[in-house]
């Protein structure tokens, strides 16, 4: 019997059915989303202000071993723990024990090998901060398994308080030492800062202590051949992330590399929304209706358009106007950041149809073909990145995104067969909002670029115009939406409504028809 498919009913299906659950859901991961995301927004703002881009670069660079190694430390046991049907308190015990033990081997590595990384960027504060920062895999290992319980069992309280709780400690820690000039090392005790609240807060809210169980090694290995396309997923985009710094550290310089870090985070920023909101809300809900292949399928399509609909304005917005908002919110120094941020835009967009795709396949029991998308990554990532990278930041930004876009793609196709939707029914999903935010495009970019300059402004008017040009957007976007796609604007009209009148009231993934609930 397969261990991780089956349509056993869940706690949340006995207390009032699976859309109330994940519309609870996606309420508190919403909520501490926008928390966390602001507080990271206005802790970029400040510590961009007090510390150079060099400072920023070389933390980068100190870090890469650790956070390559992140993945290798946790195995991806824990998506095949919250996946799990059976046997769950001895799976959780035996994912705990094996994540501690390679979260301990991976830290010991990288303290070992901090010289090479001062070596490779030929910066000795590089090896000093690669070398205190090696404990954090350690720690990251000891969230795992409290943090896949609480998703298993729709707790969305982990959202709500824990991720707020480790932003906070963050930027409390590094912007306060930040201001007593401790430089790079202000990020240094700000992340162990973090970890340290997040293992505090995970394990007081999981309500979880291992011995209740019985490691297995039988489990171990079932487990593993769940997890091991999702392990290789994981280290083959650190290891891209590694080689992508190392790359730009090389060729460029330590004040470019703070500029990409500070860029990339930026256009990461809805990415990450979309991933943690589908990790946390998809991937669960997806294993427990995979086996009703008509559910299933509205539930993707649902989830689909709605991701959709946001990610393709955000990152048109991106393009017209992350350059001169970076200079105005960060200063001139960061202006090869918002470089970046434009040209990494497409980047959302990939994650987009990545993160529904990838969620799709694991609920579904389905997670090798992961390794396909894997594999397009590794052949258009790099290469496309050492093609580009003559072009500066503005190349890296371009590499990111294409690369995203296609591997993308390449989920989509590949989840077809297993969710059962044609290409026809995708592209009435995407094809919409993408003609609307073209055509918001093409009045504001030219706008921008061409006559009101925001960048070259006094920083408070320069930040208002920038607003009224996002806001001009939304309206034209909106205005084309309901023409090229009036049935989806109605819809949308319709969820808002929802939400003001209900505080919130969203439904995410659902898909289904009126008459059919969960």
């Amino acid at each position: 019997m397969n261990s991780y498919r089956g349509s056993n009913p869940s706690m949340a299906d006995h207390s009032g059915g699976l859309a109330r659950t994940l519309r609870r859901g996606a309420v508190m991961s919403g909520t501490g989303l926008i928390v966390t995301q602001t507080v990271a927004v206005l802790q970029t703002l400040v510590l961009a202000r007090l510390l150079s881009p060099a400072e920023v670069g070389i933390f980068a660079a100190g870090t890469v071993l650790t956070v390559l190694l992140m993945d290798f430390a946790q195995g991806a046991l824990t998506q095949a723990l919250i996946q799990r049907q059976h046997d769950v308190e001895d799976a959780a015990n035996t994912v705990f024990w094996v994540t501690l033990g390679t979260g301990l081997l991976a830290s010991v590595v990288a303290l070992a090998t901090a010289p090479l990384m001062g070596h490779l960027f030929d910066n000795s504060t590089v090896t000093l901060v690669a070398a205190a920062t090696s404990g954090t895999m350690l720690m990251h290992a000891v969230t795992s398994v409290p943090d896949a319980l609480m998703q298993r069992r729709f707790q969305f309280s982990r959202r709500l308080i824990v991720d707020p709780a480790v932003a906070i400690s963050f930027a409390v820690v590094s912007v306060t030492l930040a201001t007593l000039e401790f430089g790079v090392w202000s990020l240094v005790f700000g992340y162990y800062a973090s970890l340290s609240v997040w293992i505090i807060a995970s394990w007081w809210l999981a309500k979880w202590r291992p011995g209740g169980g019985c490691a297995s090694y039988g489990l171990w290995r079932e487990m593993a051949v769940f997890a091991f396309p999702l392990l290789l997923e994981g280290v083959v985009a650190r290891v891209r992330d590694a080689v992508e710094l190392v790359l730009i550290g090389h060729r460029l310089n330590e004040s470019a590399l703070g500029n990409y870090r500070y860029g990339r985070r930026i256009a990461m920023f809805p990415g990450v929304a979309v991933v943690q909101i589908c990790s946390y809300v998809l991937f669960p809900a997806f294993s427990r209706i995979s086996d009703d292949p008509i559910r299933f399928k509205h539930a993707f399509l649902r989830a689909l358009g709605w991701i959709w609909l946001a990610a393709v304005p955000t990152a048109a917005l991106m393009v017209a106007l992350g350059e001169p908002l970076t200079v105005l919110l960060l200063g001139e120094p960061w202006r090869g950041a918002g470089v970046a941020l434009a040209a990494m835009a497409g980047f959302g967009l990939g994650e987009a149809m990545n993160s529904v795709s990838s969620e799709s396949m694991k609920g579904a029991g389905r997670a090798d073909r992961i390794n396909w998308m894997i594999l397009v990554g590794v052949l258009t990532g790099l290469p496309l990145l050492v093609l580009l990278l003559p072009l500066g930041l503005a190349g890296v930004g371009m590499a990111i995104s294409a690369s995203a876009i296609i591997v993308g793609i390449t989920g989509l196709g590949l989840v077809r067969s297993v969710v059962g939707v044609s290409v026809a029914e995708i592209a009435a999903r995407m094809v919409p909002p993408l003609i609307a935010s073209l055509v918001a495009f093409a009045v504001i970019a030219p706008l921008e670029h061409f006559a009101v300059h925001s960048d070259q402004l006094p920083v408070l008017q320069g930040i208002g115009m920038i607003c009224l040009e996002g806001a001009l957007f939304v309206l034209i976007y909106l205005a084309a939406l309901r023409v090229v796609a009036p049935s989806t604007f109605a819809e949308g009209l319709r969820a808002a409504r929802s939400v003001l009148d209900r505080v919130p009231g969203v439904r995410v993934g659902s898909g289904t028809p009126p008459h059919h609930n969960y």
